[in-house]
């Protein structure tokens, strides 16, 4: 009995010590990732929150300095009205979602613009919603009776 109460009192011990120490590390341990890679938020390297970033969409697009200034200068802006949009908590989600439109109407216009026919048709291909771009799937047909 006294060897048994001792054991436990060694294994309660040794859990706390062990738990002790992993909270410890936890707690001084940083969730950096290691220099020079590339910061992968939650839609991964090389998207930024309205698409692609711009060395993304440069080398897709094979953009010369001078178009990819134009880019950089349409882009930057469209990233500055999206975010004010997102800090407006005036408007409803209707609102919202009519001005999010009229803003990627606009850098549409201006993209195409700014870009050639070629590199206009890659950028619509690139600015196209996930369900569009992937084949439709075949509908299952119904059930015979």
């Amino acid at each position: 009995m006294k060897a048994s109460k001792s054991l436990i009192i060694a294994a309660v011990v040794a859990g706390s010590l062990f738990a002790g120490s992993a909270l410890i590390q936890a707690q001084t341990a940083t969730n950096t990732p290691p220099a020079g890679a590339p910061a992968a938020g939650p839609r991964g390297p090389g998207m930024r929150p309205g698409g692609p970033t711009l060395d993304v969409i440069a080398t897709t697009l094979k953009l010369d300095d001078a178009t990819k200034a134009k880019v950089k200068t349409i882009l930057d802006a469209r990233d500055q009205k999206l975010k004010d949009l997102r800090a407006d908590t005036t408007l409803s989600q209707e609102d919202r979602r009519t001005k999010m439109q009229a803003i990627r109407t606009d850098v549409d216009t201006q993209m195409k613009a700014a870009l050639t026919a070629d590199q206009y048709a890659q950028w619509e291909k690139m600015n196209q919603p996930r369900q569009r771009r992937a084949p439709a799937a075949a509908p299952a047909a119904a059930p015979q009776q």
